[in-house]
């Protein structure tokens, strides 16, 4: 009878260590960094194709793990979006010249469900005989997109960042309204922040922000809303 409990005792422990398979290890994947086209520069490298077109070459750093990376290139100018798969770490793409771009770059894995996102990075795509070339559009702050802000003693702050390759912004014009057609609320600021706006609670707001260089260049932020409380 022992000889019999034994017997059953160690089939079962056998059978637990032994009949149980190890989970897939799941790789950690790292975030790609961005090398070129640099972070606010104009690009002077592509391969022209023709006037309005050139080839860029967008490269950036192995991450650990990866087997794949989508490049998502947004055209600042037309707010086109595009995106691209390659397992190398650099990709050719043709590009309009003398238009404004930003990227970013996702690590991917079949065995991952993570997915890392570099920085997003923007630069503009030279242009023939562009001596001075327009800022980049302003990307909104705050309030953030759909972002619910608290109303105080009436008024809330606006602010947003600009950037220029030539570094010579000038002013930005803030527009406002609870329509979706925002007017303008202030021009030639020179800051990049708008404080005490009068605003009511409950309500939706859409703004904007045109950027402006010495020399007259302009650029659009697009609309971004925002609800009050």
């Amino acid at each position: 009878m022992k000889r019999t409990i034994f017997s059953i005792l160690s089939f079962v422990i056998l059978t637990g260590c032994g009949g149980k398979k190890n989970d897939p290890i799941t790789p950690v994947l790292g975030k790609p960094t961005l090398l070129t086209p640099a972070q606010n520069e104009v690009c002077t490298q592509g391969a022209v194709i023709s006037v309005s077109e050139s080839t860029v070459t967008l490269k950036w750093s192995a991450a650990t793990n990866a087997t794949s990376y989508d490049i998502n290139i947004k055209n600042l100018a037309d707010g086109t979006n595009t995106t691209q798969t390659t397992a190398n770490t650099q990709f050719d793409v043709t590009l309009k010249r003398n238009t404004p771009y930003s990227w970013s770059v996702i690590s991917k894995a079949a065995n991952s469900s993570t997915t890392p996102q570099s920085d997003t990075w923007k630069f503009y795509n030279s242009g023939p005989g562009t001596v001075n070339y327009a800022p980049f559009p302003a990307e909104i702050t705050a309030p953030a997109m759909n972002q619910a802000v608290t109303v105080t003693n009436g008024k809330i702050a606006l602010s947003w960042t600009g950037n220029d390759v030539d570094n010579d912004i000038a002013n930005y014009d803030v527009y406002l309204s609870d329509s979706p057609s925002p007017i303008l609320l202030q021009g030639k600021i020179l800051e990049n922040t708008l404080k005490d706006v009068a605003v009511s609670v409950g309500k939706t707001y859409y703004w904007r922000v045109i950027t402006r260089d010495s020399s007259g260049n302009t650029s659009d932020s697009g609309i971004s809303q925002f609800t009050t409380k």
